[in-house]
């Protein structure tokens, strides 16, 4: 049987703080799909469901890298028509891991999603791989085993650092820096590429055992895609 994989977008379409567009970041979403649409079926859910809102700014920023280009002329349909994410609260048994691509609206929305927060929940519970990248990893946070621990508690972890937000020029609309909140919630366990913007992935455990797969920033991308698919033996 063909794996299956759940790959949430956020639903959050404005920086709170100044109005600008946000979104999902391209890449994220392209380089990821690259690697796993011919090995593993993807189903694409966001919080609100419909049309999931594409940062305009990640467009300009790889206009000059070919698979975001061609994903964003060719597969418009996987997110312009997303299932509702709480729609499948009852259906973890049917996928065989869950990926959350970055972008700054998951810092918005997914971070303090119910319905998202138990999925992953009940996908570590259930001992499928857990993934994330860039701003993406803000969905593990708040989300806690049974046993009332943080489901971080004593994982490594990466995710989108504080220089890169810095240099991004974004921190002074941040409602919190990521890698402050993923070094708090693991107890200083956050891990970061030698150089911004550089290629960081990391594989580590939840408290239940599962599979915590993070990648730190859109370079990140391909390295999460290919350790999903080594995750689940494909």
């Amino acid at each position: 049987m063909v794996a299956k994989v759940l790959v949430v977008l956020t639903s959050q379409d404005k920086i709170p703080a100044n109005g600008h567009p946000t979104g999902w970041f391209l890449p994220e979403f392209a380089h990821p799909w690259e690697v796993l649409h011919k090995k593993v079926d993807l189903t694409i859910v966001s919080p609100n469901g419909g049309e999931a809102p594409l940062d305009p700014g990640s467009v300009k920023m790889f206009e000059s890298d070919p698979v975001s280009i061609n994903f964003l002329k060719e597969q418009e349909d996987l997110w312009k028509n997303t299932h509702k994410l709480s729609d499948f609260l009852s259906r973890v048994n049917e996928f065989d891991a869950i990926f959350y691509v970055g972008g700054h609206g998951p810092m918005y929305d997914l971070h303090y999603d119910h319905a998202s927060l138990a999925l992953i929940q009940a996908f570590s519970a259930a001992k499928k791989p857990v993934s994330a990248v860039c701003h993406g990893p803000t969905v593990f946070i708040k989300a806690v085993a049974k046993s009332g621990q943080p489901l971080l508690s004593n994982a490594v972890v990466t995710g989108f650092s504080n220089i890169e937000e810095d240099q991004s020029g974004m921190t002074s609309v941040m409602p919190y820096m990521l890698e402050d909140e993923l070094n708090r919630v693991t107890g200083g366990r956050y891990v970061n590429a030698d150089q911004p913007w550089s290629e960081k992935v990391v594989v580590s455990r939840t408290v239940d055992g599962a599979t915590l797969i993070t990648g730190q920033n859109p370079a990140s991308a391909v390295g999460v895609g290919k350790e999903i698919l080594k995750a689940l033996g494909v």
